[in-house]
């Protein structure tokens, strides 16, 4: 990246910067080995909802996940079939709702018996049939961060199988609604493989479970959650995509013509994204340095919501390290990037770094302080 910075240096930071060649690079290589299974993939959207981004991923032949009407309409705005669609979340509106019905998406993925009884309601109106899976509660535990965990019994998404001989009764009085499939996802950044072989196995008991009742399913959709390397990623820079796919095709038991569906977000973009923004000053504190950025918990709240790990480079300077902090200028104690990091000296005006930035980065930007919401450029434009 630091040949970059005489071209970075021209633009009001900060900034988001994306790397659309690395971003190319690991589309087509999920794609390779998706297709190697028959495998459907969907983009989350809920990761980066940048249009020419989501104009890229499209071109891959991919569908969208989506957390929210909005989502929905930004998909079709890019281009998505709606046939390709689905929409998840816990809360969705009646208006978000009837969105997805008058665009007949590929599937409702539905997270509650209320919920249910109100998309019949909507499709009646309209004088459709709703397609939607049962988001279901495995109880499978994603050894991620307790804030970004969904698949345990005590989080508030998903149905629990404990309750399933109910819905499906009530589901019998629903004339609106077709049941398609179920659906899964049980948290994000996950990186040991073994969660999703457990995921798997409680998965294909499940499915075993509906068999039982005479319920053929037309589609499982297992989620997304693959997580990325925040250490290392410059060495790491795509995930190890075929050992992904490959866990679902050894230990997940499809029924003939039953498709396999994924929600990938931030293992798609994630590494292809970094915020790059301006040391304003350099503090002199009791035992430590500040580096004091022009960037906050407003550009990128991630390392205060979740501790998270991002990798800082100082992109100026090739002087002796020295230990910083690196802040930002919020008026919150939780407004740092990372505490006690080794930089080159650094020194007002310095460009800082600060890598995986493409998921969850500026999709969850803040005004907070009115700060200005900060642009994004793109390596095809420089």
């Amino acid at each position: 990246m630091k040949e970059l910075v005489n071209k970075l240096q021209d633009y009001k930071t900060p900034f988001y910067w994306y790397d659309l060649q690395l971003l190319e690079k690991t589309l087509s290589i999920i794609k390779k080995e998706s297709d190697n299974y028959g495998f459907n993939v969907h983009y989350a959207l809920k990761a980066n909802a940048n249009l020419p981004i989501l104009k890229i991923i499209k071109e891959y032949g991919f569908g969208a996940d989506c957390v929210s009407g909005n989502e929905v309409l930004r998909s079709l705005e890019a281009g998505f079939s709606s046939t390709e669609i689905v929409f998840a979340g816990v809360g969705k509106s009646d208006e978000e709702i009837t969105i997805g019905l008058e665009n007949d998406i590929l599937s409702f993925n539905v997270e509650s018996v209320p919920e249910l009884e109100v998309i019949n309601e909507l499709a009646h109106k309209l004088n459709k049939k709703a397609k939607v899976a049962f988001r279901l509660n495995p109880n499978v535990d994603a050894s991620t961060h307790h804030y970004i965990t969904t698949g345990l019994e005590e989080n508030k998404f998903g149905i629990n199988m404990r309750d399933m001989d109910g819905v499906l009764a009530i589901l019998k009085q629903l004339k609106n609604i077709e049941l398609t499939g179920i659906h899964f996802h049980i948290g994000s950044q996950i990186t040991d493989m073994k969660v999703y072989e457990k995921l798997c196995y409680r998965v294909n008991e499940i499915q075993e479970w509906f068999n039982t009742r005479n319920i053929h399913l037309a589609h499982i959709n297992v989620g997304g959650g693959l997580g990325i390397n925040y250490n290392a990623p410059e060495k790491d820079s795509i995930p190890d995509f075929k050992t992904y796919f490959k866990v679902f095709a050894d230990y997940l038991k499809l029924q003939p013509k039953q498709q396999l569906h994924f929600e990938l977000g931030r293992s798609v973009v994630g590494q292809c994204g970094s915020l790059i923004t301006k040391v304003l000053y350099v503090k002199n504190g009791t035992k430590t340095k500040f580096a004091i950025v022009d960037a906050g918990i407003t550009e990128l709240i991630r390392p205060a919501l979740y501790q998270a790990f991002h990798t800082i480079e100082n992109l100026s300077s090739e002087r002796l390290e020295e230990t910083y902090d690196v802040v930002g200028p919020i008026c919150e104690s939780s407004d740092f990037f990372r505490k006690g990091i080794l930089l080159p000296e650094t020194k007002r005006h310095d460009l800082i770094a600060i890598r995986s930035a493409g998921a969850y980065g500026e999709v969850m930007a803040s005004r907070y302080n009115l700060r200005n919401i900060a642009k994004a450029y793109y390596s095809d434009s420089l």
